[in-house]
Formats: C-alpha cells, sequence, structure tokens
C-alpha cells in the first residue's frame, strides 16, 4: 500500500537513546520535509510542547481516535501510547513533500506487515555501554526507567532486517548527513 501524491514517506526508528530525534530534527530543516508529529499518551517533559514535539493526548481521547481510525500506526511503548496521525501523511504527500515518520520498532512492524510503502531507516548506537551512557546523561528517567529502556532496547536491535538501511550513531553529524544522503536530502 503507498500513500497517494506526489511525495515520499520515510520511517526512522531505533532505540530510546540512540539519536533517531537528533537525526530528525536536523532532517526536519530541510524546506522539502515534512516532521510527523506523534501523540503519545505519556506525561509531558519539561521543555515539550504540546503540538510541536507531540500531541498529548489522554488515553481515552487516543483509544477514541484510533477506534475511528485516524492513526496511520500505533504502538505501546514502556507502558504508553504512540501514534502517527494519518491526516498529517496525507497532506504532506499531497503537496510533494518528504513525510517524516519517527516511530519504534513495533510501529515499523505493523507499517511492514500491512505492505506500507516507505523508505525504512533503523538509528542505533555504536554499543549498548554508549547507549546507557546517553539515557544516563539525558536525565529525564529514573535508573529503573534506563534499565527497561535498555531491555526493549536489546529486543529492538535484533529487528534491523525490517528496514532497508542501519545508520549507526557514533558521530551525530556523519548520521545526519547519512540520514540525509540515502533519503535524497
Amino acid at each position: 500500500m503507498a500513500p497517494k501524491g506526489k511525495g515520499k514517506v520515510v520511517v526512522i526508528s531505533g532505540p530510546s537513546g540512540a539519536g533517531k530525534t537528533s537525526v530528525c530534527r536536523a532532517l526536519k530543516r530541510s524546506p522539502e520535509v515534512v516532521f510527523s508529529v506523534s501523540a503519545t499518551t505519556r506525561r509531558q517533559r519539561e521543555g515539550e510542547r504540546d503540538g510541536v514535539d507531540y500531541h498529548f493526548l489522554s488515553d481515552e481521547e487516543f483509544l477514541a481516535r484510533e477506534s475511528r481510525g485516524e492513526f496511520l500506526e500505533w504502538a505501546v511503548y514502556n507502558g504508553n501510547r504512540y501514534g502517527t496521525l494519518r491526516s498529517e501523511m496525507d497532506a504532506a504527500i499531497e503537496d510533494g513533500k518528504t513525510f517524516i515518520v519517527e516511530i519504534e520498532v513495533q510501529g515499523t512492524r505493523s507499517l511492514r506487515e500491512a505492505g506500507f510503502e516507505g523508505d525504512y531507516i533503523f538509528v542505533v548506537p555504536p554499543s549498548m555501554a554508549e547507549l546507557r551512557r546517553r539515557l544516563v546523561a539525558r536525565g529525564a528517567n529514573s535508573p529503573e526507567e534506563i534499565d527497561a529502556r535498555l531491555a526493549i532496547a536489546e529486543a529492538e536491535l535484533k529487528a534491523k532486517d525490517l528496514y532497508d538501511h542501519v545508520v549507526v550513531n557514533a558521530d551525530l553529524s556523519q548520521a545526519i548527513d547519512e540520514a540525509s544522503s540515502l533519503i535524497g536530502l
């Protein structure tokens, strides 16, 4: 199943702390790119803005939108729901833009299983030790949450065959350049 229109879809995912959001933010600077703003039920972190960083929804609102078919994909990650709004993708594709979707591996799996066409890029850390260091340095999660994210990351790294390209983020500027080249920016 391919989106209709003149643009294209790029799916970017990777373990929490791998650098996928940093890569996506850099790609977003291109006027040819529209960045998907995911909906989520997780708590809003300090400095995040509703509608800019995420669409922060209650569980009830998320489930209502899901039942109406408003999500391209959705998944539960670490106890919270995340989803990509179909309406944002449709508008970007019709405008001839590159629509970048930053999702979890579970979301990628559901898109692949549905036969959804796009360019799939997996951003990975150079090592699990570096991933732990990044998560700790972020300062946004408790030690228990970090351990849970690392366990999830180990399982996610086994899913690299879902992707067309794997970008190892040992150096952020190189990872950004590689991802940009892969999608033709």
